[in-house]
């Protein structure tokens, strides 16, 4: 299954969400990205279909071991975006949001030279 940025960017909600309160739940993931709860209903019913996460009858949500792998990925990239872009002077806010933009098109090798210099440095 080819995941859309919007996708991805609902794996990554769905794995911070788990790490800061263990469950996630729709709300959460809406209350997290800033969009309606329509929203996350159309986007969990794609991503349980393409076996990127399970709901459980208590509604809870949970990654699968392919929506992990693109989650972590996905938070990789975000992580040291914005790690690389407030240690170059811009401020954390617009830092943030120009991760996101960035970390769903940067190249696999950019991405890996700029983890390389970061662990180097």
């Amino acid at each position: 299954m080819r995941i859309h940025k919007s996708g991805e960017d609902y794996l990554e909600a769905i794995l911070v969400i788990r790490n800061e309160k263990g469950n996630v739940r729709s709300l959460d993931v809406a209350q997290h990205l800033g969009v309606t709860k329509p929203s996350v209903s159309n986007a969990v019913k794609i991503l349980r279909e393409g076996g990127m996460i399970e709901m459980d009858d208590t509604k809870r949500i949970t990654l699968t071991e392919a929506g992990e792998e693109i989650a972590r990925k996905v938070y990789e990239r975000h992580m040291l975006l914005t790690k690389w872009f407030t240690s170059i002077g811009v401020s954390a806010d617009t830092a943030e949001e120009d991760a996101c933009k960035i970390e769903h098109d940067l190249s696999s090798e950019t991405f890996d030279k700029l983890k390389d210099y970061f662990t180097e440095n």
